[in-house]
């Protein structure tokens, strides 16, 4: 019988003892807890046959309290005011004036955007076209709808105004008036339908929308037609230079009248927050345009105007009949919560001179200023203009979210420290190597007193250089003679 080492024994009651202190901790576990791995399973299966168990309006009331508990990121943002929870996934409010973001959920996600396309679509036609030039209903305009999908019943061969079929299609959600307007406005700037396309994508990346791509001017269901509410809220805002938009979709109702190639079309407006006999409707509301689709679920993007602040807001695949009560909500919030602040009567930098007015400008230079959030506590960056280095853009920011910019004119004190040599640099940019560069980013000439004592001193320290390697050299020259000399007496 093999003999065994006095560690293999140790090793070996170590294990064993393992072994019972595992059996006996899991029998007092299993004794203290009263469930056994055979009760846990049979407990989980439970919990799973309950939430099978839940009626469908149960099931839909724990899907509408998952999307409101979606985290909202501005709530997160330092001071800042918490805003409600929306029963979409995707929301934003964006002041107009500044572009400053007051509320923000999941604002850069990819969603569809169902019919809130067409004002994209306006936009465009807008900056392309006029109210009164045609447009012409083609075979193409017409072929493409399918029974539940929004029209007015326009017919291949119609003819009517620009104006008629924004009217058809801002109010109505016509989406055969959407794609003749893509279409004839493409074929009276001289190209096509796909080229009004283009324009859409490349206007909403001129804006900085960086999360869409547009593949067709109604927003039908099309999985490479997207956007998110960022980028939408951008699209809103511009439209705030187009009061004939405004004048559009605040008609209630709308009649294209009979024509020799037209039949008489009577719609109303779909929008509820503009209609005074609704419940839904608010009072502020200036504009905007509804969206469904089984695969986007409601959209929403409103305008409104309280007087003082001019906001956008943009809700995106919202659940249930929710749409209007969350965009009221948020509008009610950001009113409530920010206030316009006037920078020319705040601003104590003496950096700045003046401040200056924009072309077009009707209201002086402001901020959205958080409530309880004082001016004194933004930061200020200044940007110089690179044609005139005497102006600049001063934006101003809190905890990282930019709140509002101003023109100005900068201070002496300013430029004489913070202004760099670009001008003098693209004069001799080099192709003049009497100038060299500081570390300071400053310029010294070699032609001034200050340049040629610097160039002078510079060539003395070369020159003792020199002397001195060559000393060296003669020295140990020498030195070794002296060696050799030894040597040979030996």
């Amino acid at each position: 019988m093999p003999m065994i080492s006095g560690k293999r024994v140790i090793a070996a009651m170590l294990t064993a003892l393992m072994a019972v202190t595992f059996t006996a901790n899991t029998a007092v576990s299993v004794y203290a807890t009263g469930v056994t791995a055979t009760e846990n399973a049979q407990t989980i299966d439970a919990q799973s046959t309950d939430a099978q168990a839940l009626t469908p309006e149960e099931q839909k009331a724990q899907e509408l309290q998952q999307v409101y508990d979606m985290p909202v990121e501005s709530n997160g943002y330092k001071d800042w005011p918490q805003g409600p929870g929306t029963y979409g996934e995707a929301g934003i409010v964006m002041e107009v004036g500044t572009g400053a973001i007051l509320y923000a959920k999941n604002i850069d996600a990819h969603e569809y955007p169902a019919s809130i396309t067409k004002v994209l679509t306006a936009l465009v036609a807008l900056e392309n076209g006029q109210l009164t030039d045609n447009v012409t209903f083609s075979h193409d305009s017409v072929a493409f709808l399918q029974r539940g999908d929004s029209s007015v019943g326009l017919k291949e061969g119609n003819v009517i105004t620009l104006d008629q079929a924004m009217h058809a299609m801002l109010l109505a959600s016509a989406n055969e008036a959407a794609y003749a307007i893509g279409e004839s406005v493409g074929v009276n700037a001289g190209h096509d339908y796909n080229w009004f396309i283009e324009q859409m994508n490349s206007r909403c990346k001129e804006l900085g929308g960086e999360n869409s791509n547009f593949a067709n001017t109604n927003g039908l269901h099309d999985p490479n037609h997207y956007t998110c509410a960022r980028d939408m809220a951008l699209i809103g805002r511009e439209l705030f230079k187009h009061p004939e938009f405004f004048q559009i979709v605040q008609t209630l109702n709308y009649t294209i009248p009979a024509s020799e190639t037209t039949e008489e079309h009577v719609f109303h407006q779909k929008h509820k927050m503009l209609q005074p006999s609704n419940s839904n409707y608010y009072p502020y509301t200036i504009g905007g345009k509804t969206g469904y689709t089984s695969d986007a679920l409601s959209t929403l993007i409103t305008m409104a105007d309280n007087g003082q602040t001019q906001l956008v807001c943009v809700v995106l695949r919202t659940h249930g009949k929710n749409i209007y009560p969350d965009t009221t909500n948020l509008f009610e919030y950001a009113f409530n919560n920010f206030t316009k602040v006037d920078v020319t009567t705040q601003e104590k930098s003496e950096d700045i001179e003046t401040f200056l007015t924009e072309d077009g400008q009707s209201e002086p230079n402001y901020v959205m200023l958080p409530n309880g959030v004082d001016f004194t506590a933004l930061d200020q960056k200044i940007t110089q203009d690179t044609e005139d280095r005497s102006t600049g853009i001063v934006t101003y920011s809190y905890d990282g979210h930019e709140l509002g910019t101003a023109k100005v004119k900068l201070s002496k004190s300013y430029l004489k420290v913070h202004t760099d040599s670009t001008q003098d640099e693209s004069k001799s940019s080099g192709h003049d190597n009497s100038k060299k560069q500081t570390k300071s980013g400053k310029h010294l000439s070699l032609g001034t007193t200050k340049g040629k004592i610097i160039l002078g001193l510079s060539i003395l320290l070369v020159i003792l250089i020199i002397t001195f390697i060559a000393t060296v050299s003669r020295i140990r020259k020498k030195s070794n003679k002296r060696k050799s000399n030894k040597r040979k007496k030996q």
